[in-house]
This record gives C-alpha cells, sequence and structure tokens, in this order.
C-alpha cells in the first residue's frame, strides 16, 4: 500500500479554482499593480487536483494564473494553509501575494522558469 503527494514550488490555478478576479492581465499590461496593491489581503483557493504540498512561509511559490491552459507567470505568493481532500483528492488553502512581476518579467518569465511551448501565454 502506497501513497501519493505532490510536492509544489508553483501555485497554477484558474479564476474558478480562485485566481483573484481583479488580477486582469488586459489592465495589468495597461497599467500594472504591484504586491503593494494587496498588501495583508489574503485569497484563498480550492479544489486544486491532486493532493499536494506547498512551500512554507517564509518561502516563496511561484503563482501562475491558467488562462484557457496557457500559463501566464504573474509572481510569487506565500502559502498560509492548506486543507486536503482524501477522497475527491484536491487541495484549497490561503496564500497572500508577495510580489507581482512587471508585464516585462512576465513575458520573459516562462522562458526563464518552464520553457513548455504549449504552455506559452505570450506568443
Amino acid at each position: 500500500m502506497g501513497s501519493f503527494i505532490e510536492i509544489n514550488d508553483t501555485l497554477q490555478i484558474t479564476k474558478d479554482q480562485g485566481f483573484p478576479p481583479e488580477l486582469d492581465i488586459e489592465k495589468h499590461l495597461q497599467k500594472p499593480f504591484t504586491a503593494d496593491d494587496f498588501k495583508d489581503k489574503v485569497f484563498a483557493f480550492h479544489d486544486k487536483s491532486e493532493v499536494r504540498v506547498y512551500k512554507l512561509p517564509p518561502v516563496r511559490n511561484f503563482f501562475v494564473e491558467n488562462k484557457n491552459g496557457k500559463w501566464i507567470y504573474w509572481g510569487l505568493v506565500q502559502i498560509l494553509e492548506t486543507t486536503c481532500n482524501y477522497v475527491k483528492k484536491t487541495t484549497s488553502g490561503k496564500y497572500k501575494i508577495i510580489h507581482i512581476n512587471t508585464p516585462e518579467e512576465m513575458k520573459k518569465a516562462h522562458d526563464l522558469i518552464d520553457r513548455r511551448p504549449e504552455y506559452q501565454y505570450f506568443t
């Protein structure tokens, strides 16, 4: 008998899973947000597939929006808590934003961090 737990350094979520609706890519490209815009705000994510473990504060996790299967590297978050549903095999939790990439950094982040062309948002 065994178990499977996925260890993550990236919180990659959709709007349906709890990506903040106020973080709109088109608005950010026009007038960039900063982490100060969300200082002290706690966000929640839910029903992330699989049982996952994230790096604990003060260590960072990459923060990625999954937009129609393409990944946008928004910046960095700290995971504050997680809850795992072992029956549904999902993970939910709370996080805070500690850094938001500039539009230029977002465009470079995929090439520096990921490199899988099928996930590149900025093509």
